[in-house]
C-alpha cells in the first residue's frame, strides 16, 4: 500500500515499521483459508468467451450468498418468536432488511448490461433460471408465501426437495407470529393456529382486528407492535427487491420468455401482487 506525498505528489510506501504485522502466520489459518476463497473464486466458470457473462455469474452467486445469510437470520428469528423471546428476533429481522437493501442494489449493477451484451451468451444458459433458486423459494416459504407446485422444479435435487417440502409443511414466520398473538390473549381463529401449513395463507378480519388492538394499545404491547413493524419492513423490502428485479429484466430482455419457461416480466409482475402479511397492511387503512 502506498500514500501520496502532499509536497511532491509522488507515491511512497506506507511506513509499517511501527506495526506488529504477522508476516509469518505459523499454524494459524490465513484470511483466504478461513474464507475458503480458493473454492469461492474458482466457482466462476463462464460457458462462453463473452466479457459480460462474468458479471452475470458474480451478481447471481453473490445474491445466493446474501440469501443464505437471510435464511440464517430468519430461521433464528422464527425460533425466537416461537419461544416468545422477541428481543433477539428484532435484531435478526433488522439485519435481513439491510441485506435486502444490498440485494436490491445488485440489480443496479446488473442493469449496466445491455440487451446486446446479454443476448451474446443467453443461449448458453439453456433452461437455467433464477426461478430454480432453491434458496429464494426457501425464503418465500419461511416468510409465508406457500405454493406446493414450486417444489416440483427441485425434484432432481433430493436434498433440496426434501428441505423445501419440510419447510412448506411447517409454520411460517407469520404463522408463528399469529400463534404468539393467541398466546398473549388475542382472539385468533383456531383454524389459523392449527392448519395445513402447506396451503396458502388466507387473510382474516379477526386477525386484522387482533393486530389493530396491538396498534391501538402500543404502550401495553410494545414488543408485539415492534414485531409488526419489523414484519412490514421485511414485506416492503421484499416488494422493492421484486420490483427492481422486474424492471432490470424488462430493461435487458424486454418481454421475452424467461430461460426457465416463465413469461419473464409478466411472471415477475404477478409476484408484485403478493403480500406476506396482508392484515398488517389492512390495519393502516383501518386506523
Amino acid at each position: 500500500m502506498t500514500e501520496k506525498s502532499h509536497d511532491s505528489g509522488s507515491m511512497k510506501p506506507v511506513d509499517l515499521s511501527d506495526e506488529q504485522v504477522y508476516w509469518d502466520l505459523g499454524e494459524s489459518k490465513s484470511y483466504g483459508q478461513y474464507l475458503q476463497l480458493d473454492k469461492i473464486l474458482s466457482a466462476q466458470q463462464p460457458n462462453s468467451y463473452e466479457h459480460d457473462e462474468m458479471l452475470f455469474i458474480v451478481i447471481h452467486q453473490a445474491s445466493e450468498l446474501w440469501m443464505k445469510l437471510c435464511l440464517h437470520e430468519l430461521t433464528g428469528a422464527l425460533d425466537h418468536i416461537r419461544r416468545d423471546d422477541l428481543g433477539p428476533s428484532f435484531k435478526m429481522l433488522s439485519r435481513v432488511a439491510r441485506i435486502q437493501a444490498q440485494l436490491t442494489q445488485s440489480w443496479d449493477v446488473l442493469a449496466t448490461m445491455t440487451p446486446a451484451e446479454y443476448s451474446a451468451f443467453r443461449n448458453q444458459l439453456g433452461r437455467a433460471s433464477g426461478f430454480q433458486s432453491y434458496q429464494y423459494r426457501m425464503l418465500e416459504f419461511i416468510i409465508g408465501n406457500k405454493n406446493a407446485d414450486m417444489v416440483e422444479v427441485h425434484k432432481r435435487d433430493p436434498q433440496a426437495y426434501e428441505a423445501l417440502t419440510r419447510t412448506l409443511r411447517s409454520p411460517s414466520l407469520y404463522d408463528e407470529s399469529l400463534r404468539l398473538l393467541s398466546r398473549r390473549g388475542f382472539e385468533i381463529p383456531q383454524e389459523y393456529l392449527d392448519r395445513d401449513w402447506s396451503q396458502p395463507y388466507q387473510p382474516s378480519k379477526q386477525v386484522t382486528a387482533a393486530w389493530l388492538a396491538v396498534y391501538h394499545s402500543i404502550d401495553d404491547h410494545w414488543d408485539l407492535y415492534e414485531l409488526a413493524e419489523k414484519l412490514v419492513d421485511l414485506d416492503m423490502k421484499f416488494q422493492l427487491w421484486r420490483f427492481s428485479h422486474m424492471k432490470t429484466v424488462e430493461r435487458i430482455i424486454g418481454y421475452k420468455r424467461g430461460t426457465g419457461g416463465t413469461g419473464g416480466v409478466s411472471y415477475l409482475a404477478k409476484a408484485l401482487e403478493l403480500r406476506f402479511f396482508p392484515e398488517l397492511w389492512t390495519v393502516r387503512t383501518s386506523m
